[in-house]
């Protein structure tokens, strides 16, 4: 049976939520049965999301087989539980790397190389490919920026172009937009959707859906209105308003009849049925909101907070942890660069630092994994926050002089973090890092065996730096110990202190494991850890 497509636009303003929109469509026709699966396409000229400023962009997600890719398939991943491969994220680097290699091999001999046909083409051949590898049944396909965006015409022009060669029949557009409630007038309104739609079909796309972003429901007339200047029909005008949890938003969009027009459209009249999944995940679903009642507060120190995005997947790991021991995470975001009163920590029932990279807000880092540690708060370090909590032990309890990682300080006198032996004859930074799921190995009767209930476990890197083996002996002498390893044996990847309440620093990155309902083990014991009594 062919694949039906649906490609989801947005237009107005970029931010409007099409990731969480693609991602509850595909949520929606999974839990009816459907093997689905999504693709983001990014229209901007790097080859992929690895060399991109966290605070700009937003978090950068990695797969399971090493892709750098956009913060919008960590939500594919949560929202179905199953995880998304690289080549679902597809960018203009890529698509004209690919044509530039033909050309120059000579596939294209006497053609002149233009955007129409081959450009599209190549787009088009990529998102039938893995519709046809993967046996889909129906793939969602979320074009990154907005309509009118010079970047994002060819392909735009692609999926129009596919439309037209599968049929009506194969292929639905859900356009995302915007209704702004003015406060000084009082009303929705719907003169930004209208454009957004006109500016859409002038370049061939008549939407099948609008998903309308709002602050509070649609209203019937904002609907009507909307469907008058569209020419889409007032049921398929969509309410997408503000909810406590993005997770609720796949009941909204059904309680709006969004699978029975989908199928119908499909011409699959009756093949809705999804009793039987709908059970779980409402009750996950519910389970990520009304926790007010029990609290924990959680500081999140790190290089990127000015942007909470840059650290999307861990914000959410710290959540799915929360609601499965039913438990409201209130994340305060603290600059590693400017803290300078360490007593405000107290304030706080446990201690993160996720990843970063670079001199900058290092030293605001250290000071923190050393704070944590004496004061005897739950701690968790991720990647940098693993290394440096390392670092922090070195100075303060081993009173090593100059201990610091080669990444901060090329000369240090006691290089505790040091460059990957692999790393060394590399120049290029662009997918270059140790990147991907690897095999860890973890010892018995650790805290980390305890937390894994595992002897081996498999998570996700992205690293250049390690911990430099010559100095585990005086750590473990002095009562912090490495417990899990890589590599056979030459990657540390667990640090802990079995003397302290709770302290866990991981080389891997946990946060892109954790779903919903299903939370990552080393930030649910951590939670649990935090929430304890004091």
């Amino acid at each position: 049976m062919q694949t039906k497509f649906i490609f989801v636009t947005g237009g107005v303003m970029s931010g409007l939520g099409k990731g969480v929109t693609t991602s509850s469509i595909a949520k929606l026709l999974q839990l009816a049965d459907q093997k689905v699966s999504c693709i983001k396409i990014d229209p901007y000229l790097n080859y992929d999301a690895g060399t991109m400023n966290p605070v700009a962009h937003g978090e950068v997600f990695v797969t399971d087989d090493g892709g750098e890719c956009d913060m919008d398939i960590g939500n594919y991943e949560r929202f179905l539980n199953q995880n998304i491969p690289k080549s679902h994220n597809i960018t203009t680097a890529q698509v004209y790397s690919t044509v530039i290699e033909a050309e120059r091999r000579g596939e294209y001999l006497g053609a002149c190389v233009q955007i129409i046909p081959h450009v599209t083409d190549e787009i088009k051949n990529r998102i039938r490919k893995i519709a046809k590898d993967e046996n889909l049944d129906f793939l969602i396909v979320e074009c990154g920026g907005t309509v009118g965006d010079i970047e994002s015409l060819p392909f735009l022009e692609a999926l129009r172009q596919i439309k037209v060669e599968d049929g009506p029949q194969n292929v639905i557009f859900v356009h995302v937009t915007l209704a702004p409630s003015l406060d000084v007038v009082g009303e929705q309104k719907t003169k930004p959707t209208q454009h957004s739609a006109q500016e859409l079909r002038r370049i061939g796309i008549q939407p099948d859906f609008l998903a309308v972003r709002c602050t509070l429901p649609l209203e019937e007339k904002t609907k009507k209105k909307i469907a008058l200047f569209t020419n889409v029909t007032v049921n398929d005008v969509l309410s997408c308003h503000d909810v406590k949890s993005i997770f609720q938003v796949p009941q909204i969009l059904y309680d709006q009849g969004i699978l029975d027009s989908i199928f119908k459209k499909f011409g699959k009249v009756g093949m809705v049925n999804a009793s039987t999944n709908w059970d779980t995940w409402n009750t996950i679903a519910e389970s990520m909101i009304n926790h007010e009642d029990q609290k924990s507060r959680i500081a999140i120190v790190g290089k990127y907070v000015t942007l909470p995005d840059s650290y999307v997947s861990v914000n959410h790991a710290l959540k799915h942890a929360g609601a499965k021991l039913g438990k409201s995470i209130e994340i305060d975001w603290i600059d590693s660069e400017s803290i300078s009163d360490y007593k405000i920590l107290s304030d706080y029932d446990g201690i993160l630092v996720p990843g970063g990279f670079g001199i900058r807000g290092s030293e605001g880092i250290i000071n923190t994994a050393n704070y944590a540690r004496e004061k005897n708060i739950p701690y968790l370090g991720i990647c940098f926050g693993f290394q440096l909590a390392a670092i922090a032990f070195a100075r303060n309890v081993l009173n090593l002089d100059d201990a610091n990682s080669t990444e901060i300080k090329q000369n240090a006198k006691n290089p505790v973090v040091d460059l990957l032996p692999e790393q060394k004859e590399i120049s290029d930074m662009g997918g270059s890092l140790r990147l991907g799921a690897n095999e860890i190995i973890i010892k018995q009767n650790t805290m980390a065996h305890k937390i894994y209930n595992a002897d081996m476990i498999s998570k996700r890197h992205r690293h250049r730096y390690e911990i430099n083996q010559k100095y585990i002996p005086e750590f473990e002498k002095n009562g912090m110990f490495f417990s899990a390893e890589s590599d056979e044996g030459k990657r540390m990847e667990v640090l802990e202190i079995p003397s302290h309440k709770f302290y866990l620093g991981v080389q891997f990155h946990p946060e892109f494991n954790s779903r919903p309902g299903y939370p990552e083990e080393a930030f649910e014991a951590f939670v649990n850890a935090s929430s304890a009594k004091k």
